[in-house]
């Protein structure tokens, strides 16, 4: 098994981290399905604050990941390599998941990298973790059980529309999700994402072409 070394740096923008994290637990749980207190707080106490600088790796293609990160602020993407082009396949925001699904559901390697796009500040907690909760808490397992299937739904939607969808409207519809995504994430992984080239991902974006 490849071990994966993450850096974790300083906060700066925490002071009391803990009551913030609780916070951001609570809403997490009211977005997806309430989590008790008792769950909440064994959740912190099995969980680390990490933050990540853009452009930082956590995990590599090949390798094996028992890592799941909790967004609190920033944003990250899943990305592959298919013959020596990188291609973006998931991008997570504040109050998402982030994880190497296939390395971390099945111990398998992972086919995707995971870089955080923006200076971040995450909740990282492990397998033993996710699996200590779920046989405790039958509320987080409802948890998990709503958030795989929001993920897997997006996928199923993004799937339906590179099949489907003509190039600008695939783009409008992930500015229906993400309004702001332009001015977080690099046009070159936007247009990867949408399965179109950066030059058709600028006309698409040329005012000329907005109704």
């Amino acid at each position: 098994m490849v071990m994966i070394f993450v850096r974790v740096h300083k906060l700066t923008q925490f002071q009391q981290p803990t009551m913030e994290f609780e916070k951001t637990i609570t809403g997490i749980g009211d977005f997806y399905s309430p989590l008790s207190i008792a769950c909440q707080q064994d959740l912190v106490a099995n969980s680390k604050i990490c933050a990540f600088k853009r452009g930082e790796i956590v995990v590599r293609e090949g390798q094996y990941s028992e890592k799941a990160y909790l967004i609190v602020e920033g944003c990250a993407r899943a990305y592959y390599l298919k013959d020596g082009k990188d291609i973006s396949d998931w991008f997570a925001f504040e109050n998402q998941f982030m994880a190497s699904i296939v390395s971390f559901f099945s111990a398998k390697p992972s086919p995707h990298y995971v870089e955080f796009v923006e200076d971040s500040v995450v909740l990282e907690f492990s397998k033993d973790t996710f699996e200590h909760l779920s046989n405790r808490y039958h509320d987080f397992e409802r948890f998990v059980s709503k958030v795989v299937t929001e993920t897997m739904l997006g996928l199923c939607e993004r799937l339906y529309t590179i099949q489907f969808n003509k190039a600008e409207e695939r783009y409008k519809h992930l500015l229906s999700i993400h309004p702001d995504i332009t001015t977080r994430i690099p046009l070159t992984h936007i247009a990867s994402y949408l399965g179109v080239t950066l030059e058709t991902l600028s006309r698409i974006r040329s005012p000329k072409n907005r109704t």
